[in-house]
């Protein structure tokens, strides 16, 4: 599930369900509150942008801005439009919701393909059941 807060922050461990299995990609502690980080998970090594809100709530988005083809989803600004969290991409201020990944400027991109970011299900798990990456 997407937006997931931890029950425990402590040694709690982020995972990403990369369509096969969870992923452990950091611990819950190392990520900075406003702040987004790029993981790679899955075979392919899709890049992922983690972000975690100043509330708690972890959310996993698509690197890829479908606007410039950057990687950069993950250097983008945290806020909000009308009471609803986004993050502003850093190349050319779109804003997508941080929920459901959802373009709030444009519905597609300049290829015409959608604009819409991808949402990965992401969870903080309990380091005991969880390996943590290092």
């Amino acid at each position: 599930m997407n937006g997931t807060e931890p029950t425990e922050h402590t040694e709690a461990v982020v995972e990403i369900d990369d369509g096969g299995s969870w992923t452990p990609v950091c611990r819950y502690r190392d990520l900075d509150p406003g702040r987004g980080v790029a993981v790679l998970v899955g075979s392919r090594g899709d890049q992922v942008a983690l972000f975690r809100e100043r509330g708690g709530t972890v959310h996993a988005l698509a690197n890829r801005d479908p606007f410039s083809g950057a990687h950069v989803i993950s250097r983008g600004l945290l806020g909000s439009r009308l009471g609803v969290p986004v993050v502003i991409s850093p190349m050319l201020k779109h804003a997508f919701e941080l929920r459901t990944g959802r373009s709030l400027d444009e519905p597609h991109a300049p290829d015409g393909s959608p604009a819409d970011l991808r949402v990965w299900p992401v969870r903080v798990a309990a380091a005991a059941t969880a390996e943590v990456c290092r």
